[in-house]
């Protein structure tokens, strides 16, 4: 065992009494954004990471997919872990088979060592561009990354801010799989839906239709805090536009959130307010996740 990694400081830990959502999920619900913070202890935290979270194992994600409803998660990869995918790809196996995983690698990685990830449940890789929370990575590493997962139909999640986007967009459109995108791109909701920045993410999806979204993170995008109203008409617009390449999850424990601890239950009877037809729940909630990360379940 290794020794324990104090918090930062300032770490807002996760909600340690989530309420029961109200909304109640479809069956076979999935989380799919969450992550896992060690236990340090065991999976230590990265030399090179900019942040030190609460240890947020295993153990607790999965007591709070039952006490919310879902049935399983998708387990990204945090940027304190770097490339060291182990405290994800353990949870994973733990799940059994009710977790995949999304992994963060160098272009080192070798055809052995990802076979053993897909083994375990990992289904794709994370592009980190949010210059506060990983240093630059050249585009042809990442471009070697890609060449490498595709066999495996593994997909590419990135994660970058609205201003980014103008100069990843010829990135993005080399990359050779399935894209999704995490929180929208994470607009500026202050500026309003019609804005060049957000209408400049419609277009890529509407232009290109391997690109996906995460349709999360309204604590992150509200200037305005619980329970988020101002950010609604983002999350509504790409639903209603996009039915079948939406996902939704919890990002639980929450990383570097400074203004509040979220209150995961709340979070889920936020999907209504911008998803309030059963039927784009279910795609939303379920369909979708089922058919980019457990294909071989579906029936029919």
């Amino acid at each position: 065992m290794n020794d324990i990694q104090k918090m930062d400081a300032d770490w807002l830990v996760f909600h340690q009494n989530p309420k029961m959502p109200d909304f109640i999920l479809p069956e076979g619900a999935v989380d799919a954004h969450c992550h896992v913070f060690g236990p340090s202890a065991e999976f230590p935290f990265a030399p090179q990471r900019k942040y030190t979270p609460c240890d947020a194992g295993k153990d607790q994600l999965f007591a709070l997919r039952d006490h919310l409803g879902f049935t399983r998660n998708v387990i990204v990869q945090a940027t304190c872990h770097g490339t060291d995918n182990r405290a994800m790809v353990d949870a994973c196996r733990a799940s059994g088979g009710m977790a995949r995983g999304i992994a963060s690698v160098g272009a080192d990685i070798s055809e052995a060592e990802i076979a053993d990830m897909n083994e375990a449940g990992v289904r794709g890789v994370r592009f980190n561009f949010v210059k506060r929370l990983v240093d630059a990575t050249p585009k042809e590493v990442f471009l070697i990354i890609a060449d490498k997962i595709k066999d495996f139909g593994w997909h590419i999640v990135v994660y970058f801010e609205a201003q980014d986007l103008e100069e990843l967009e010829p990135f993005l459109k080399q990359l050779p799989t399935t894209i999704v995108v995490d929180h929208m791109g994470r607009p500026d909701v202050a500026k309003g839906v019609d804005h060049p920045d957000f209408q400049r993410f419609v277009r890529l999806m509407t232009e290109n239709e391997s690109i996906w979204s995460k349709v999360t993170c309204p604590e992150r995008l509200s200037p305005q805090g619980p329970p988020y109203e101002d950010a609604i008409p983002f999350y509504a617009e790409i639903a209603r536009r996009f039915p079948d390449r939406i996902l939704w999850g919890t990002d639980w424990p929450h990383p570097n959130m400074k203004s509040h601890t979220p209150d995961d239950g709340a979070l889920v009877d936020y999907i209504p307010k911008f998803a309030p037809d059963p039927e784009l729940q279910q795609k939303l909630l379920v369909d979708n996740p089922m058919r980019l990360y457990w294909p071989d379940r579906l029936i029919g």
